[in-house]
């Protein structure tokens, strides 16, 4: 993998981690369309860069993780199920990473989901309903982890997993959105983690320059980051998922039709 491939890897995960497109979904088809390798580095790469993306929800809302101590009990509530399926389906989930149909039709199956979460879940009766404006209470942020679950197909998209899982409890679209950003640090602590301790006991090592790759992406991630998620808050709250729906579809079409015709997108 060079720089240039880093770079764009890293600015596609900044502006979609937040995002209900599926930040991984898109980093796979970025891969594969670059031509890089589906190499044991590769894989750990795509997962490691989005501990970058996340820590920028630690400058954006820091002041949310001095609040109160039930608020980190929430967030280990929520995360809990995503441990269990994660360990139990490691195995079939990174067969899953390497599967460009597989992203093709969550996007697109995903897509067509958000096209009717504005209608189905509409504002006006969560304000009258008297949603919470910042965190979920204890079973509701449990319902929220289990949606989360969902993520672990690459394309369905863990921020739409977790904002969809937070409308059906009678958030607001804001708070399903914070929540789903607070949730991500956990959620892809652990995963970058996991994949770190599975990649040095499949015999694998890092060298100076896969650290400094590391690194860089990360640090791109980051800023990319920053600005990303409070654009996407200011747009949500205003215009709801309409418009990710109808973006999830055009690009899961396309996928699907370019490998219905033939064209060899799956990772080398």
């Amino acid at each position: 993998m060079t720089y240039w491939q880093a770079l764009i890897l890293a600015i596609i995960e900044g502006l979609t981690e937040f995002l209900p497109v599926s930040s991984t979904g898109h980093m796979i088809i970025a891969s594969a369309l670059m031509g890089i390798p589906a190499t044991p580095f590769t894989k750990l790469y795509l997962v490691v860069i989005q501990l970058g993306a996340i820590l920028s929800v630690l400058v954006v809302y820091w002041r949310r993780f001095f609040q109160s101590f039930d608020f980190y009990l929430k967030l280990l509530v929520a995360f809990l199920p995503v441990v269990v399926v994660g360990l139990t389906l490691k195995k079939y989930i990174d067969i899953l990473l390497e599967s460009v149909t597989t992203v093709g039709l969550m996007l697109l199956m995903g897509g067509i989901v958000l096209m009717f979460v504005d209608k189905w879940f509409p504002q006006e009766s969560v304000e009258e309903g008297g949603s919470p404006v910042t965190t979920p209470g204890f079973r509701q942020a449990f319902v929220i982890g289990v949606f989360q679950c969902l993520a672990v197909v690459p394309g369905v998209s863990r921020s739409a997993a977790t904002i969809i899982g937070g409308l059906t409890q009678k958030l607001t679209r804001k708070a399903a959105a914070e929540f789903a950003f607070f949730l991500a640090m956990p959620t892809m602590a652990a995963a970058a983690a996991k994949d770190l301790l599975d990649f040095y006991q499949d015999g694998g090592r890092l060298t100076g320059a896969d650290l400094q790759l590391i690194l860089f992406g990360n640090v791109v991630a980051f800023v990319v980051a920053l600005l990303a998620i409070r654009l996407f808050i200011g747009f949500v709250t205003k215009f709801g998922f309409r418009a990710f729906g109808i973006y999830r579809i055009i690009v899961g079409g396309i996928l699907l039709l370019m490998i219905g015709l033939g064209v060899d997108l799956q990772l080398i």
